[in-house]
């Protein structure tokens, strides 16, 4: 793609998503769009069915142990995402919000099979939340998942009080995204994860462009995230870079937002700055400008702008 078509993408971009800023790049002000925590005390807050202390590793990801990695490197404002240890419960990630004024937004998970949808989205809403993870999890037909009236009502209410809907999925699972963003032109979405391109090897062709057509939808964002889980799987994550420049030049820098995926981007062989490192310092190809949207403004502007309550 060439700059000039790039660039009128990202004008588009901006004039369509109703935002027309311009973000600093500021050591100190920066945002990790993913991060999952949790606490070993089980009694005040219980694992979800199917779920033992053993599965919990680390056993314990609080606030306090998150800061320790992201604050060194100017990262003070994070998205929680709902842990699926808790499942339905989001009580964990709502207190350390609370516990943490100005310092988190969250993503919650529902169940979207539950009676009044609608209203416990509302109600979260109103709590902080500003996006809803879905998943295909154990689900048979994902035909079937993707077009339920459940999923219906999650992406419609999302759309009505402003917030995202956050897909985790395999890439095989990008068409149907796609389909559902033709069917809720108004609802953002937030793809983690690059739809988990290259997590088996490298990614097809045919993948790619799959992740890439969802630009053409203006509310569609792309996490550029969990470097240690894609690709080589190796820092400096290097061989990240050219799927990083397509969904880049595709996207817009405002439609594309850096997360570490923690904690298990601090898991052993891996750590928080080679993560951020990435973006910030190691790819020639990004402009300050397009570092300051993808380490800042998009995640300022999807999870921490206000909502219709």
């Amino acid at each position: 793609m060439n700059s000039t078509r790039r660039s009128f993408l990202a004008s588009s971009a901006v004039a369509l998503t109703g935002c027309n800023f311009i973000p600093s790049f500021k050591k100190g002000d920066l945002i990790d769009a993913h991060v999952h925590v949790w606490t070993p005390d089980v009694q005040k807050y219980p694992l979800a069915r199917g779920y033992a202390v053993s599965d919990m590793r680390p056993p314990s990801f609080t606030p306090e142990q998150l800061f320790a990695h992201c604050k060194p490197e100017g990262v003070n404002r994070i998205v929680l995402i709902q842990m699926s240890y808790y499942q339905y419960d989001n009580r964990y990630m709502l207190d350390m919000m609370q516990a943490h004024p100005g310092v988190f937004s969250c993503v919650a998970i529902v169940d979207q099979h539950a009676e009044g949808l609608a209203q416990t989205m509302r109600d979260l809403v109103k709590q902080g939340v500003r996006g809803f993870r879905i998943s295909a999890g154990k689900e048979k037909n994902l035909s079937e998942w993707i077009g339920s009236a459940g999923m219906a009502t999650l992406w419609k209410t999302a759309a009505e009080m402003k917030v995202s809907v956050c897909p985790l999925v395999n890439p095989d699972t990008l068409p149907l995204i796609d389909k559902m963003c033709e069917w809720y032109p108004d609802t953002s979405v937030v793809i983690d994860h690059f739809a988990r391109l290259g997590m088996a090897g490298a990614p097809k062709s045919e993948e790619v462009k799959n992740l890439l057509r969802l630009a053409r939808h203006a509310k569609t964002h792309v996490k550029a995230s969990a470097f240690y889980a894609l690709g080589a799987k190796k820092a400096p994550y290097l061989d990240m870079g050219p799927l990083i420049r397509q969904v880049r030049d595709a996207f817009g820098p405002q439609r594309v937002m850096w997360a570490s995926d923690s904690p298990f981007q601090v898991d052993p062989g891996h750590n928080y700055h080679n993560s951020i490192a990435l973006i910030r310092d190691r790819l020639d190809f990004l402009s300050e400008q397009d570092k300051a949207w993808m380490l800042r403004g998009t995640a300022d502007k999807v999870f921490f702008s206000s909502v219709a309550v």
